[in-house]
């Protein structure tokens, strides 16, 4: 066993870390450069080896009680040879579904210990696990961990093999589904040959899944999923030495098996241009283009990012200004360089607007491209760039989640847990001549370009929905017991939430306030009681076209200098509602926290509302709700809230981006009229969560604020006697070649928000709350119809109906509904909650809210909730008492009073053609509706 202590001044100010920043940095009025920001940071860890091979990084933080694990594994899609594509996501699947000696869904105890953060993902380098659990359960989790590493097969069956491989081939359905949900296929098949290692993606080929058996897949897991080619990491209430004990004893044991052999991979290039075309079910034509570059270890991959970002990431970008802002030719630009460990992949995409020639924008992208190689970036640029890069890396690492991820990967991908100060430190040293060097390399490449227009779907192999089959249950795994039961658990630490306080701006704004230390960040929400409840009614979509605008110039600043100005202090300004709630958010390091509130005020209390620019923001917003009509999640969020609501409620306006010919005809004076009824400081308040005082946070805002008065008439929302739901019917919304349905579902009641809805929200955790309801356990682990279900009570200030949400394959989308009729019938009917869902839930709830409450955010989105909810401040730092006095007979006797099934009102996105001869089986009145036509609360139905 080796040891090895190494201090990574990498991207989190820790417990027991000296300060991150000096309080003269703190206080100075210009932007600090991004390489202070990235020197003055610390993620100190130590590492070890056991004899196996496995090799453990440590992190101590010691802000909260938890402990996060992250195991990572040298396995991914690169690694599959011909004929086994996907099988590192499907096994990643079946690590899930129990082990010998913990034969349960591996969710199962997790959920009980109070875990947070917990799942697993595969990617083309490395299958990874994850999750973050109370300390007093890090053996627990060590020994689960150690048991689906070491003792994995005896507990796989035929019955789980299918169960998984459904489940991933509706994953597979549920991307490809979407708007461009073909391109990513289309890309790498355009720019690399089927045998290069990153020649096809990680979801695989149906007929490969198809093809996996009991001894392939047994094969696959002997030769990768040794501890010797996997890495542990622990970051948080851990040390090295307690790691060290107890890693040697759960994981000691398991022998080492074959090594992954490291793979020469060629950064292949293109010999000549590709130009393809295809065709999609979208509204707007998009223009990708895409070179191979190297990976994230190559030292050029970090001046690639730049590049990208200058070219399409930053809001102020070459692209976006003069394509989206100046020539109007696009609604939108992005750029990125996705590095995967060995090779990368540059990318640029355009959605052009309605009637412009996408010739004209391919013209004008070769030539804003061309510009950019010829003189490249400049040094303002750059450091911008790099200011925000690394700010958001700083925020990344607030979790310890995010810490063992960061720790994990360089080991693994870098040979390196201290990678991350590396990428950082090649990022600060960048230059307007290294980004260009660069891209003069790598850009001047033949590249792939694929045109995506509007029009029916060509076939494709994978979208076939294989033959009915009958399911096969997985059999109950009996428990081995060879390593004895799941270690005890110790005391779990109370939630130690923080103390909130409040005070007032000089013009009565209340200021409400609670201190997080674990990074120099400060995130603050200037919440209005508006929401989409406040857009006007008749003309849905007034309040979006006005936020958005807000962020596209003020009095002082262009849209394009707001963009750079933000970019330099690496600040994150945002608009956003919801139903019952307007926010401008910010999020930024907190020494430059003054000059950032100047900022923020200044979008806020003086909009320009240029006409130029609204012009522009609403036909981008026109252009989103066309893509809204293509995509099933966004019909069915469309077409719901007014059925479930009734179509007069304020509420029916929570429905998508707004009605597009009431977009196109609002003017100026509408907007600023909106603004001023309802963006004003006497429907404010501010939440705040910094690592400042609070004395220092109120005197930033005092200046930004503080003299800010109301003028006009304020807005009122009416809800008294507004709104009558839909009686119970299924609404059909027919979406052509549609390889899954997606099946919404709403409830109504009586109940409000405000209202204490502690209860029903525990006991549908064993309804549709999590990964163990039943609904989810039904449609996903059982019928294998689903990637994913969820059920939740949708808690709105002055309702709270409650939600479903199912795609599900579309031939099975009638047995689906039956199903989820079912289930819900059941709950509150002869099947109540059990004691073991009870005790699951109120045991879950109780431990893992130390996890919950880790970061800045979560409790800033608490604060806000509990104010919303006229909750007192302390909620959360008593809600575990709560828990703990509460009964099953309780839970299922509120549920009963919350919960009537036969009530629903159904949305159906998908085929017709498929799916309405299942519905008409169902019993309920069925109606059908164009996807065209859902652009309101006035839907025709047939």
């Amino acid at each position: 066993m080796t040891i090895k202590s190494v201090a990574l001044a990498g991207a989190a100010a820790l417990a027991l870390v000296a300060p991150i920043l000096s309080p003269a940095v703190a206080q100075q009025a210009q932007p600090v450069p991004a390489a202070t920001l990235v020197k003055a940071v610390n993620l100190p860890y130590e590492e070890f080896t056991l004899p196996n091979g496995l090799r453990v990084v440590v992190h101590t933080d010691r802000k909260a009680p938890v402990v996060a694990l992250s195991v990572w594994y040298d396995v991914g899609a690169k690694h599959e040879p011909a004929g086994k594509t996907g099988f590192a996501h499907l096994f990643e699947h079946l690590m899930f579904n129990g082990s010998e000696n913990a034969p349960d869904d591996f969710f199962e105890p997790l959920k009980q210990v109070g875990a947070t953060d917990f799942n697993g993902t595969t990617n083309l380098d490395r299958t990874n696990y994850y999750e973050t659990v109370p300390t007093a359960a890090l053996e627990r989790a060590l020994f689960l961990e150690s048991d689906r590493m070491g003792y994995l097969l005896g507990a796989v069956t035929q019955g789980k093999l299918d169960e998984q491989r459904g489940v991933v081939q509706n994953e597979k359905r549920q991307g490809d589904n979407q708007p461009y949900g073909l391109v990513d296929y289309k890309i790498t098949a355009g720019l690399l040959p089927v045998t290069h290692p990153y020649g096809h993606d990680t979801i695989g080929s149906m007929a490969d899944l198809d093809a996996a058996t009991l001894t392939t897949v047994s094969d696959w897991f002997r030769s990768h999923y040794g501890p010797n080619n996997a890495v542990l990491a622990l970051a948080g209430d851990v040390d090295v030495a307690t790691a060290k004990r107890l890693v040697t004893k759960y994981f000691g044991a398991i022998p080492s098996g074959p090594k992954t052999a490291a793979r020469v991979v060629p950064v292949t290039t293109l010999t000549a241009p590709k130009v393809e075309t295809m065709k999609d079910r979208v509204a707007a034509v998009m223009i990708s283009r895409s070179w191979t570059v190297p990976g994230s270890n190559d030292p050029q991959s970090v001046n690639l990012d730049i590049a990208a970002n200058v070219l399409g990431g930053l809001a102020s970008s070459r692209l976006q200004e003069a394509l989206v802002r100046q020539e109007k030719l696009a609604t939108s630009v992005s750029a990125y360089n996705y590095g995967y460990n060995q090779i990368g992949q540059f990318t640029i995409q355009v959605i052009v607007k309605e009637g412009v020639d996408p010739a004209k924008v391919m013209q004008r992208l070769d030539a804003i491209t061309a510009d950019f190689l010829k003189d490249g970036p400049t040094a303002d640029e750059v450091s911008r760039v790099v200011t925000n890069e690394a700010t958001g890396r700083i925020a990344s690492l607030e979790s310890v989640n995010g810490q063992a991820r960061v720790l994990a990967s360089g080991a693994l991908l870098a040979n390196d847990p201290g990678f991350a100060k590396k990428e950082l430190e090649r990022l600060a040293a960048a230059t307007p001549a290294s980004v260009k060097a660069a891209a003069d390399q790598w850009l001047t490449k033949p590249s792939y370009t694929l045109t995506v227009v509007p029009g029916p779907r060509d076939a494709y192999e994978e979208a076939k929905v294989p033959p009915p089959a009958a399911v096969k249950p997985a059999p109950e795994t009996p428990v081995k017991g060879t390593r004895g039961g799941l270690p005890a658990l110790g005391t779990i630490g109370e939630l130690k939430f923080p103390a909130v306080q409040r005070t007032k701006l000089s013009n009565g704004i209340e200021l409400i306030y609670a201190q997080q230390a674990a990074v120099p960040m400060t995130q603050m929400s200037l919440s209005f009681d508006a929401g989409a409840a406040a857009d006007v009614p008749g003309k849905s979509g007034t309040q979006q076209l006005t936020l958005s605008s807000m962020d596209e110039g003020t009095t002082t600043l262009s849209a394009a200098e707001l963009a750079i100005a933000k970019e330099r202090l690496g600040a994150s300004i945002n608009t956003g509602f919801g139903a019952d709630r307007t926010y401008v958010t910010l999020g930024v390091p907190s020494a430059n926290l003054s000059p950032a509130t100047a900022l923020f005020a200044d979008i806020v209390r003086r909009p320009a509302f240029a006409d130029a620019e609204v012009a522009r923001v609403r036909d981008q917003q026109i252009a989103q709700i066309a893509q809204e009509l293509t995509n099933p999640g966004g019909l069915s969020q469309r077409a719901l809230p007014p059925l479930l609501y009734g179509p007069d409620s304020p509420y029916a306006r929570t429905a998508g981006s707004g009605d597009a010919r009431a977009v196109a005809g609002l003017t100026r004076a509408e907007l600023v009229a909106f603004q001023q009824a309802w963006l004003r400081p006497d429907k404010a308040k501010l939440f705040v969560v910094s690592d400042r005082p609070l004395a220092e946070v109120r005197a930033a805002l005092e200046p930004a604020f503080g003299d800010w008065k109301a003028s006009g008439t304020a807005g009122v929302k009416r809800f008294e006697g507004a709104g009558t739901p839909s009686a119970p019917k299924i609404v059909l919304i027919d979406r052509p070649d549609s390889p899954q349905s997606v099946i919404v579902a709403g409830i109504p009641n009586a109940m409000t928000g405000t209202e204490d809805l502690l209860p029903i929200q525990t006991a549908n955790d064993a309804l549709g709350g999590g990964f163990l309801g039943r609904l989810n356990m039904d449609l996903r682990e059982g019928k294998h119809w689903s990637y994913g279900v969820y059920g939740i009570f949708r808690q709105l200030e002055h309702a709270a109906p409650f939600y479903v949400q199912a795609p599900v394959q579309a031939d099975k989308t009638g047995p689906s509904i039956a199903a989820l009729r079912g289930d819900l019938s059941g709950f509150v009917g002869a099947e109540p909650m059990t004691q073991v869902e009870f005790d699951r839930a109120i045991s879950g709830a109780v431990r893992s809210l130390s996890g919950n409450f880790e970061t800045g955010g979560a409790v800033l989105g608490a604060m806000q909730n509990n104010d919303l909810y006229r909750r007192p401040d302390d909620y959360y730092a008593t809600i575990a008492q709560r828990y703990r006095g509460m009964t099953l007979p309780q839970l299922n006797t509120a549920m009963k009073a919350a919960l009537d099934p036969s009530r629903a009102i159904w949305v159906v996105v998908g085929d017709a053609k498929v799916v309405r001869p299942q519905l008409d089986t169902l019993g309920l009145p069925v109606e059908s509706v164009s996807a065209a036509s859902v652009t309101d609360a006035k839907q025709e139905m047939k």
